[in-house]
């Protein structure tokens, strides 16, 4: 029945999530994607005939996958094979370098070590601070629908409100950090987490320490690399029943009678349903990408509010002089200067540089040539501004001489590809290649995320750009709180159909609540 019938529009995290969870739920369910494969922004490129992770690199809360697969009838070690990270990451200054390990005593000792006891104090400070802020918002605001500053301090209770008048809204991420380090690199190092949510760490607020938290509470390897997440969601959707068509864009979200019918693909195919759950950035629905009808559901996204974008290099290299390992983060020497340049539209001089040797556990050395992804933060103007020959050149000679600074030298195949934000604009129209949705920007940014639920009743967001935010785990937690509206708005319309009345009058329906 038509009602039964869910379109899900988008095969990302989100959007797998999404269908594979309302399939299981009994739905009638139909994935489709313009891309001729699944994974979205967690897409593999391949070069040289081999596959290289292009997107997120990073897999934390695993317990949020497991639980997914859980409520599906399956086990996620039944899809994909996962290990623990030793090494968390490997930093860089110049020939200064620091590791953070999983052992959280193993990263205190490398702390004080680099930059002496004070440093290795603040550190135990500062871990248990973004502890604290991560427990108090998890549960409220992490893994609830979207609501304001004083729903949430409902949602916290009296036994929350210590936690909800301190969760650091108003001071920003940098100056929070100035009060656990006095060594700068260190107050670089913890500052990078607002880049993970594309941000700047001179405007988030200190509410995102919590991101530390979630990293140093375990980063997992995918054998076969983070595209096989997206491989296994669609296999779990495909056992409980989703039709996924791919290679077929929509051009239109059907809107009549005041909510969502369906959707018309761009070979003017028509596919009728109940609801339709939305993996695409909200703001091309409300730049009309989707039809006019459809635009009012969303609002557009002002240049100002992107998050950042990036130039990310996928290939093939030969690296020696710097031992890598899996994550590398080669620091720019000028922080300030590097989101300064950044904030006017401009590549920055001298980047940071991240690397992510795919080929490499926390220990191994790899022979020959390897894969690599490495990123360079970028405006995200790729809808009005496409990077020329000369751009490109001069970024990668600046990237090249980052990671030298350190040692490392980098020999990248001739057959390496290059997406601009331009690239990434065409993958994920309306975003301008802004790879995270909304910039976390000021107190408020959190709370104006789009939320599951749009103003037009029926049609759902999910995806990174959506509540609860960037990054893959949240991505797949946007998916499940989809999947929660759209049912539980489903049972209130059913609860509360228009019956006849005698005398032939009938109730009006109840209308469903557009927050969320």
């Amino acid at each position: 029945m038509q009602h039964d019938r869910v379109v899900v529009i988008g095969a990302g995290i989100g959007g797998l999530v999404s269908a594979a969870l309302l399939a299981a739920r009994g739905c009638d369910v139909t994935l489709v994607e313009a891309a001729p494969g699944p994974g979205g922004k967690l897409r593999a490129v391949m070069v040289d005939g081999a596959a290289i992770d292009g997107g997120p690199t990073v897999f934390t809360m695993r317990d949020v996958f497991a639980d997914i697969f859980a409520a599906c009838g399956a086990a996620l070690e039944d899809y994909i094979t996962t290990r623990p990270a030793t090494v968390l990451a490997r930093h860089a200054w110049g020939p200064d370098r620091l590791d953070l390990f999983a052992d959280p005593a193993a990263s205190e000792a490398a702390i004080g070590d680099f930059a002496g006891a004070a440093n290795a104090r603040g550190y135990r400070a500062f871990r248990a601070e973004a502890r604290r802020i991560f427990d108090a918002l998890d549960a409220p605001f992490l893994r609830r629908t979207n609501t304001n500053p004083i729903a949430l301090g409902w949602r916290m209770g009296l036994r929350g409100f210590p936690d909800y008048c301190t969760l650091r809204p108003y001071a920003s991420l940098w100056r929070a950090l100035g009060g656990y380090f006095d060594d700068p690199r260190l107050r670089q190092l913890f500052g990078r987490y607002a880049t993970y949510c594309g941000s700047s760490p001179f405007k988030a607020p200190a509410t995102l320490m919590l991101i530390a938290h979630v990293e140093a509470s375990g980063v997992w390897l995918i054998d076969g690399g983070m595209h096989r997440l997206a491989l296994a969601l669609e296999a779990l959707g495909r056992a409980n029943g989703v039709c996924f068509r791919y290679g077929v864009p929509v051009h239109e979200i059907v809107v009549e009678r005041g909510r969502t019918s369906g959707v018309v693909l761009a070979n003017g195919e028509r596919i009728s349903a109940g609801a339709v759950v939305c993996n695409a950035d909200p703001a091309a629905i409300g730049a009309g990408r989707f039809g006019p009808a459809a635009r009012r559901a969303t609002s557009a996204m002002p240049r100002r509010r992107r998050s950042l974008g990036a130039l990310v290099w996928t290939g093939r290299a030969r690296a020696s002089g710097f031992l890598l390992v899996r994550h590398n983060v080669f620091f720019s020497p000028d922080y300030a200067a590097e989101f300064a340049a950044l904030g006017r539209g401009r590549l920055a001089p001298s980047p940071s540089v991240y690397i992510c040797a795919q080929d490499r556990d926390a220990a191994a050395v790899q022979a020959d040539r390897e894969r690599v992804q490495i990123i360079v933060n970028a405006p995200p103007d790729g809808d009005r501004h496409d990077l020329s020959h000369t751009e490109i050149e001069t970024c990668t000679k600046h990237m090249f001489a980052q990671v030298s600074r350190a040692g490392l030298t980098l020999d990248l195949t001739p057959s390496s590809v290059l997406t601009t934000p331009a690239g990434f604009e065409r993958l994920c129209p309306s975003t301008g290649g802004a790879l995270y949705g909304p910039a976390s920007h000021g107190w408020a940014a959190s709370f104006r995320r789009q939320g599951s639920r749009t103003r037009i009743p029926g049609l759902y967001c999910a995806g990174g750009s959506t509540h609860p935010g960037a990054g893959v785990p949240m991505a797949a937690l946007s998916g499940r709180l989809a999947v929660e509206c759209l049912l539980s708005d489903r049972a209130s319309t059913a609860r509360f159909h228009p019956k006849a009345m005698p005398g032939g009058i009938s109730t009006r329906p109840v209308q469903t609540v557009l927050t969320g």
